[in-house]
Parts: C-alpha cells; sequence; structure tokens
C-alpha cells in the first residue's frame, strides 16, 4: 500500500509540474518564436486601422508593438471581425488580443487580462438635427448600430433598442449621419478622432455613461509567465513615457489617467 501511495503521490507532483511546464510553455514557445501574434480588428480608429496608404496603425496596434519589443520578439497582427475576435484567440490563432477589450467578470470567468491600459466611457451619439433621443432611456423602440456582440450592443438592448448589426464604429456612425439607425452608443475617445476627421459629419454625443470601461490585453487563462511579462512591459511603457507618447499622437492628450 505504501508503495502505490507513494505512486500516487509522485504522479500529483509529476502533474503537477506538468501543469507549471505547460504554463511557462507559452511565453517560451512565443520568444523562442520571435513573434508575439496579436489579433485586432483593424477597422475601429483610433484604436486599429488601416492609414492612408493602407498600413496598420493606431493606438493599440502601437500598444502591442510595444508590448513585443519588451518581451523580444516582433508583433505580428492578425486582423478579424470583432464578433470572432475572441473566438479566434479559443482557437490559438493568436496569442493575445488587443482591440480594446473590457474587463468584464464575464470575460474573467474565461479569460486573463493584462493590467488595464486605457480607460474610457461610452457615449450616445445621435443624428445632428435628432431630438427625440436626449438620454439612455431615449434608446427604447429606437434601432441602435453595433457590433452585435460589444459590450455597447448589450448596453443599447438593456435600454430596450433593437441592434442594428455593423463592422465596426465607421459603419455604426455612418448609419446614424445616414438616417438609417437612430443611435450609436460608441467609446468617446473613438468620437473625439472622428470629429477630429471629420468635423462637418452630421452627428453629435447627447449622453455620456457615468461609469468607465477599462480595457486590458486578453489571453488564454493558464499562462501567468505570460501575463507577468506582458504586465510588466505595459509599467515600463507608462513610466518611461513611451505610453505618453503614444497616447499625444492619437489623442493629443494624456489617457493614462
Amino acid at each position: 500500500m505504501k508503495t502505490i501511495a507513494t505512486l500516487l503521490f509522485a504522479g500529483v507532483v509529476q502533474l503537477g509540474f506538468s501543469s507549471a511546464a505547460l504554463a511557462e510553455t507559452e511565453l517560451a514557445k512565443i520568444q523562442s518564436a520571435g513573434v508575439l501574434k496579436i489579433g485586432t480588428e483593424g477597422t475601429y480608429p483610433p484604436f486599429t486601422f488601416h492609414d492612408a496608404s493602407g498600413a496598420l496603425t493606431g493606438f493599440d496596434v502601437e500598444i502591442g508593438r510595444e508590448v513585443a519589443k519588451r518581451l523580444n520578439v516582433k508583433a505580428e497582427f492578425v486582423e478579424s471581425k470583432w464578433d470572432g475576435l475572441i473566438a479566434g484567440l479559443d482557437a490559438k490563432r493568436y496569442d493575445a488580443v488587443i482591440n480594446q477589450v473590457s474587463i468584464t467578470p464575464e470575460r474573467q470567468q474565461k479569460y486573463d487580462f493584462s493590467v488595464p491600459y486605457i480607460t474610457s466611457k461610452g457615449v450616445l451619439i445621435v443624428r445632428s438635427d435628432n431630438t427625440s433621443i436626449k438620454s439612455f432611456d431615449d434608446l427604447k423602440g429606437k434601432k441602435s448600430a453595433h457590433t452585435l456582440t460589444s459590450n455597447y450592443a448589450q448596453l443599447a438592448r438593456s435600454y430596450g433598442a433593437e441592434v442594428v448589426g455593423t463592422d465596426g464604429f465607421n459603419q455604426s456612425v455612418d448609419l446614424v449621419a445616414s438616417g438609417r439607425a437612430d443611435a450609436t452608443i460608441n467609446d468617446n475617445l473613438s468620437y473625439l478622432d472622428f470629429k477630429k476627421h471629420k468635423p462637418d459629419a452630421k452627428v453629435k454625443i447627447v449622453a455620456t455613461q457615468n461609469n468607465a470601461e477599462q480595457s486590458g490585453v486578453l489571453i488564454r487563462k493558464g499562462n501567468p509567465e505570460l501575463k507577468a511579462a506582458i504586465d510588466k512591459a505595459l509599467n515600463e511603457i507608462n513610466s518611461d513615457g513611451t505610453y505618453q507618447r503614444i497616447s499625444q499622437h492619437y489623442f493629443a492628450a494624456d489617457v493614462s489617467k
């Protein structure tokens, strides 16, 4: 019996070591390959989008490149529509998602997040001549444009809106401006960037959320070494002035506060 107990104990210990080894393997594998694969949308300015030359750029893209740099690897971006972005992480198409993914209790049950790297508030956007929607409560029975699985789509539904599916921020705002949707709830920083480039766009903000949302780098659970390395990189980016430089470029303000 002692031999069996000893063997069982040894097996448990071995399983413990195996789990630890697997946890270490994710970061080691990334560093061995020399590439951090990052899932992103590519259609959500100013966070992740294509510039006039067609190159992928944006606030989140630059943060991703800086994180990869501090892991001593290169960033490789894999673009996907929002509705399939997190599923791509499950399918191991990439190692992380950097795309303004809000840190929520529901997501934390299945995934791990880095420390927050940005805070934003949702704003209610309507056509400039709209006088019937003045608050979130006025969304009841109205059409609100969103990517179907976004937090803002869920928020719109909670106020009784009918959600009209879109591919991203630009299409959502376009539907509102053209009158094909009554409203959209979206990120205040995205809206400010949009108006900076299109000051004559026929849209306006009529309400702002009281509660701010924090976004983090999303990774699969069970990879504590990778999470720690990403957290360390983000803290370095913030402390050495890199974050502030990127922030000023896209928002003309320090959005780390």
